[in-house]
């Protein structure tokens, strides 16, 4: 049996936000103190779906994760990065898993989260074109929040990025953003580690990009 007086309550409120379409709280003084309370403790978000409204972090367990679907090939050594799943065929794999009512709504970030396809200009002169080796940047979605409610469906978008230096081994950043201006990084000297940490991210899920720092994360 919990010792804190305030379990019981906590737990109704819990189970009222997953029980409503909306996860919308009651106004009354004592809802609202239990719900400053499971903010605290980072069991409840803001809904990113419902303005002024909820979401549960135990919840949110129960949602997919979205990454390159080859990916678990590039952690076994099985093959390079240039043969990651695409971001444009990762995000829209995300978007085909919401409700049909949040598709515009997801849409509307495709450019934020996918970016622009890298162009290369037309080579010239005798001979094969050089191989061209483009730095990786490959998305990846989880549930959960930041100082901002995350994308439709409540998730934040990330990236493992490569940051190449002419002459010298390439660095990596794990990178992570909800919807608007909350980010996260950390930084790794080789690819190896970087996944590592990559795959720690993806076990957290749910979380809110504060709880990152407990995996060496900063803030930016």
């Amino acid at each position: 049996m919990s010792l804190d007086p305030h379990a019981q309550l906590d737990q109704t409120l819990l189970d009222k936000i997953e029980q409503s379409p909306t996860g919308a709280v009651p106004h009354t003084p004592t809802y609202q103190d239990a719900l400053r309370r499971l903010y605290a403790t980072h069991q409840v978000y803001a809904s990113a779906d419902h303005k002024d409204c909820h979401v549960t972090a135990r919840s949110l367990t129960r949602k997919p994760l979205f990454h390159a679907n080859n990916l678990d090939a590039l952690v076994a050594g099985k093959i390079d990065t240039d043969a990651l799943e695409s971001n444009a065929s990762i995000f829209s794999r995300y978007v085909q898993s919401l409700p049909a009512a949040l598709h515009e709504k997801a849409e509307s970030f495709r450019l934020r989260v996918v970016g622009r396809p890298i162009l290369h200009r037309k080579h010239h002169g005798a001979g094969e074109a050089p191989a061209v080796h483009d730095p990786v940047h490959s998305l990846f979605l989880v549930p959960g929040t930041g100082p901002h409610p995350g994308l439709p469906g409540n998730y934040l978008y990330g990236t493992l990025v490569e940051i190449m230096h002419p002459g010298a081994s390439s660095t990596w950043t794990v990178q992570l953003h909800d919807a608007d201006d909350g980010a996260s990084s950390s930084d790794a000297a080789a690819l190896p580690e970087a996944l590592t940490v990559l795959q720690d991210v993806l076990a957290s899920a749910p979380f809110h990009l504060s709880e990152l720092v407990a995996l060496g994360f900063k803030s930016n």
